[in-house]
């Protein structure tokens, strides 16, 4: 209970909280907040639970016609309009207010304020228990209404729809790169803080217009130019750093999605390019084929069926073959050098060449047999080769490998001359080439021809060398 001493205290702190309430609401258009008062309303998602709870519980007990306790009463009304106002300068902080942050701030201000009515009442005329009802009635509507809005603020619109309504329809065959596949990705990750009703950064992300057009920070897309665009830029950013995209707390963005991105940009940022109108080695076209396909089994269910006794038979000691999933035909091969090397118990591999989709051959002495077996895993997306003798001309028939994703070809004899292999390869993402004879030139140039593959050269030789004579050194110093 609230003691008689403090009760004219705490009663002129809500009238003066109401007031203050009412004149943030009335003159908000003159208002100028200082930055540190802004920074009090960032507190607002923190402390907007706590009147929802109290006010709930001594609206289920007036309504049940048992007693309020007044400090419950009280402290529920001190935390409303704290919130209220908390809220207003949150609001205050927006470029743009759209009309669900307008219509949320006016419900909350309304429901805060009711609060304080209702506490008025209770201690002027605690026997109009007919009109208290009515506004515990109207503050539970309040609630309801007031949080739908700041969910819709935080989470988009569509929120509370039906999972039917939500799920977004197929990516179709023959897909627009913008229109089906780019605004799926900003619609998952973006929109939420860049649509006509939280407009942060002055930026609008609804539209490719609003894209061109940028925000506060600069121009968000420039066609073309995926680097000097400032949505590549924030994505590229630690996650820690303030003005990373999306913010600390959100799920960011795979590098699939912002691969997709930096090509949709490179390739002129248009609305109406097609799937089927860009080459089959440009990098963006595998990138939306496996979004398409996202589940990994989804893409493996069409496999031919592969019995448990023939992965018996083929495995041997230095051949490991493991299914990807308990119940996939999708195979991952791990072979390693025995004392007497038999090329044999890769060339048998050709029975199952159809599931395997991760080989790891590294360090075996291959030659042209068990390269005839690779080429014929026509599924393969994983592959290393790496430490074998391979030669460009060994290396060429995997051009025919149109799903390999990952190639390790580091340690081994391939010059510049494979360079146009890997130019084949639509999917590949992942390529390892270091301590091979490929010049820094020429990887240079794939490079510039596929922005988005990512080319692991091992570390450079003076970072090396320093590594080893370190390591060397501390070991004697240990002797």
């Amino acid at each position: 209970m609230i003691k008689p001493a403090q009760k004219h205290w705490v009663d002129y702190l809500i009238l003066g909280l109401s007031v203050f309430l009412v004149f943030c609401l009335l003159f908000e258009s003159y208002m100028e907040l200082p930055s540190w008062v802004s920074w009090l309303g960032r507190w607002h998602p923190l402390v907007l639970h706590f009147p929802i709870v109290l006010l709930i519980i001594a609206i289920f007990l007036g309504l049940t016609g048992k007693k309020v306790p007044n400090s419950l009463l009280t402290v529920a009304v001190l935390s409303a309009l704290i919130t209220a106002i908390s809220g207003f300068f949150l609001g205050k902080d927006a470029s743009v207010k759209g009309d669900l942050l307008v219509w949320h701030q006016w419900l909350g201000g309304g429901l805060a304020l009711l609060a304080a009515v209702w506490y008025a009442l209770v201690h002027v005329f605690p026997s109009r228990v007919a009109y208290q009802k009515g506004i515990q009635l109207v503050l539970i509507v309040l609630i309801g209404f007031t949080g739908h809005y700041g969910g819709m603020i935080t989470h988009g619109p569509d929120f509370l729809a039906f999972p039917s309504d939500q799920q977004k329809n197929k990516i179709p065959e023959n897909p627009l790169i913008y229109g089906d596949v780019v605004v799926r990705i900003l619609d998952n990750s973006c929109v939420s803080c860049h649509n006509p009703n939280k407009q942060e950064g002055e930026l609008l992300m609804t539209g490719l217009g609003e894209l061109l057009k940028g925000g506060k920070s600069g121009k968000t897309v420039i066609p073309g130019d995926p680097q000097d665009s400032e949505l590549i830029k924030r994505l590229h950013l630690p996650v820690d750093d303030e003005d990373h995209m999306p913010p600390e707390g959100e799920s960011p963005l795979g590098e699939r999605e912002i691969g997709i991105l930096e090509r949709w940009i490179a390739l002129g940022a248009s609305d109406t390019l097609r799937l089927d109108q860009l080459e089959p080695s440009e990098p963006l076209v595998g990138l939306i084929e496996e979004m398409m396909t996202p589940d990994p089994e989804k893409k493996w269910q069409d496999l031919p069926k592969v019995a448990d006794s023939t992965l018996q038979k083929l495995s041997t000691d230095y051949l490991t073959i493991s299914r990807m999933a308990s119940n996939s035909n999708a195979l991952s091969v791990d072979a390693y050098l025995p004392p007497e090397y038999d090329p044999k118990q890769i060339t048998d591999l050709k029975r199952v060449a159809n599931n395997i989709v991760e080989l790891d051959l590294s360090g075996l002495p291959l030659g042209n047999a068990e390269m005839s077996m690779i080429t014929s895993c026509t599924n393969l997306e994983w592959l290393e080769l790496d430490k074998t003798p391979l030669t460009d001309k060994s290396l060429q028939p995997l051009v025919n490998l149109k799903n390999l994703t990952l190639l390790k070809v580091y340690e081994t004899k391939i010059t510049d001359q494979s360079v146009s292999v890997f130019t084949q390869l639509p999917k590949l993402s992942k390529l390892y080439v270091w301590q091979t004879d490929i010049s820094e030139s020429a990887l240079k140039s794939l490079q510039r021809e596929r922005p988005a593959l990512q080319i692991n050269q091992g570390i450079d030789p003076i970072t090396k060398d320093f590594f080893v004579t370190t390591d060397s050194t501390d070991t004697n110093s240990l002797q």
